[in-house]
């Protein structure tokens, strides 16, 4: 596809697209179960509970003994899907996690909402931005970290077919919807969204629109970016990355977590042992985030649409 024709057609929050997914999938699958620490409303799975009000559990502001009931529920058979925010779902509960879903390889999905600093207002305590490192490093656990509220209602009811335990991460502000209507979400399956020969930007979550906004902006100046949906970060699509930096070599990667630990570090992984070229990072810079504008943090941070811009001309300048 080219930059130009992607746009667009709405916005709405990705928290929005998970409530609406977890209902449909409710509406599928009857083992499908819900469970919230306190935050029912925050991660829309109200009209889960209002249309299955036996399958939903309001566990309270006692995140870990969530985590450890999610457990149980899944060695009886039941699909729990657990929601907080992102900073509860994993900082909170790793040992839970670790212990109870990740070593034993339990069926339950972490469903983690307001992630990075997008969540704004409520600041640094809140703002976790280390939480797709923490889970990547999981053995056996899946983590997606999708882009606008369609992708994110699709992966929400894949996840349920795929047996074993997955991180599934999603934020708090209205963002561009710009992904097809009914979509079918593969796991592990990046979506090459623009065909470009000078550099490759690898992009996740929010920051993938981000992306297309800074090679819109680039291509006006000559420059031809391919951008990649990597909504998957583990099992990551080693073959889609190859192919693209075998063709650019040079990568941007661009994603609303810290640089260590997130999409760049398992990239940086890839490339450094199949196919080492210049490569760049657009994310935290090992700091913590602070109250603000959603907005206003994004471009304090590093993770505007022009720092992606200011990345793809650095490695393309290493590239010459």
């Amino acid at each position: 596809m080219k930059i130009n024709e992607i746009t667009s057609t709405a916005a709405r929050a990705t928290r929005e697209g998970f409530g609406a997914g977890l209902l449909e999938l409710g509406r599928q699958n009857p083992n499908v179960v819900g469970l919230t620490a306190d935050l029912m409303e925050s991660l829309q799975m109200q009209h889960f509970q209002k249309e299955f009000p036996e399958r939903f559990y309001q566990c309270g502001i006692s995140e870990a003994n969530m985590m450890g009931i999610a457990a149980g529920l899944a060695t009886g058979g039941k699909i729990p899907y657990t929601g907080t925010f992102a900073n509860f779902s994993t900082g909170r509960v790793y040992d839970q996690i670790r212990q109870s879903i990740a070593y034993s390889h339990k069926n339950v999905k972490i469903c983690a909402s307001h992630a990075g600093v997008t969540l704004g207002e409520d600041g640094a305590t809140h703002q976790i931005l280390e939480d797709i490192g923490m889970m990547r490093m999981l053995p056996g656990m899946v983590v997606i970290n999708p882009c606008d509220f369609n992708q994110t209602k699709a992966a929400t009811i894949a996840i349920a077919e795929h047996h074993g335990p997955v991180y599934l991460r999603f934020g708090r502000p209205s963002w561009p919807i710009f992904t097809a209507e009914n979509q079918k979400f593969k796991i592990g399956k990046a979506l090459h969204l623009v065909s470009g020969e000078d550099v490759t930007i690898f992009a996740t979550g929010h920051l993938v629109w981000t992306s297309i906004e800074a090679a819109k902006e680039l291509a006006a100046e000559g420059i031809s970016c391919e951008v990649i949906n990597i909504h998957t970060i583990k099992p990551l699509d080693e073959e889609a990355i190859l192919d693209s930096v075998s063709k650019t070599h040079a990568v941007v990667v661009a994603e609303e977590h810290q640089r260590n630990g997130g999409l760049g570090d398992a990239i940086a992984n890839l490339l450094v042992h199949r196919l080492p070229v210049p490569m760049e990072y657009v994310g935290v810079n090992d700091s913590f985030g602070e109250s603000g504008k959603p907005a206003e943090l994004l471009e304090k941070y590093g993770l505007g649409k022009k720092d992606v811009a200011w990345a793809v001309k650095d490695v393309l300048d290493r590239k010459k």
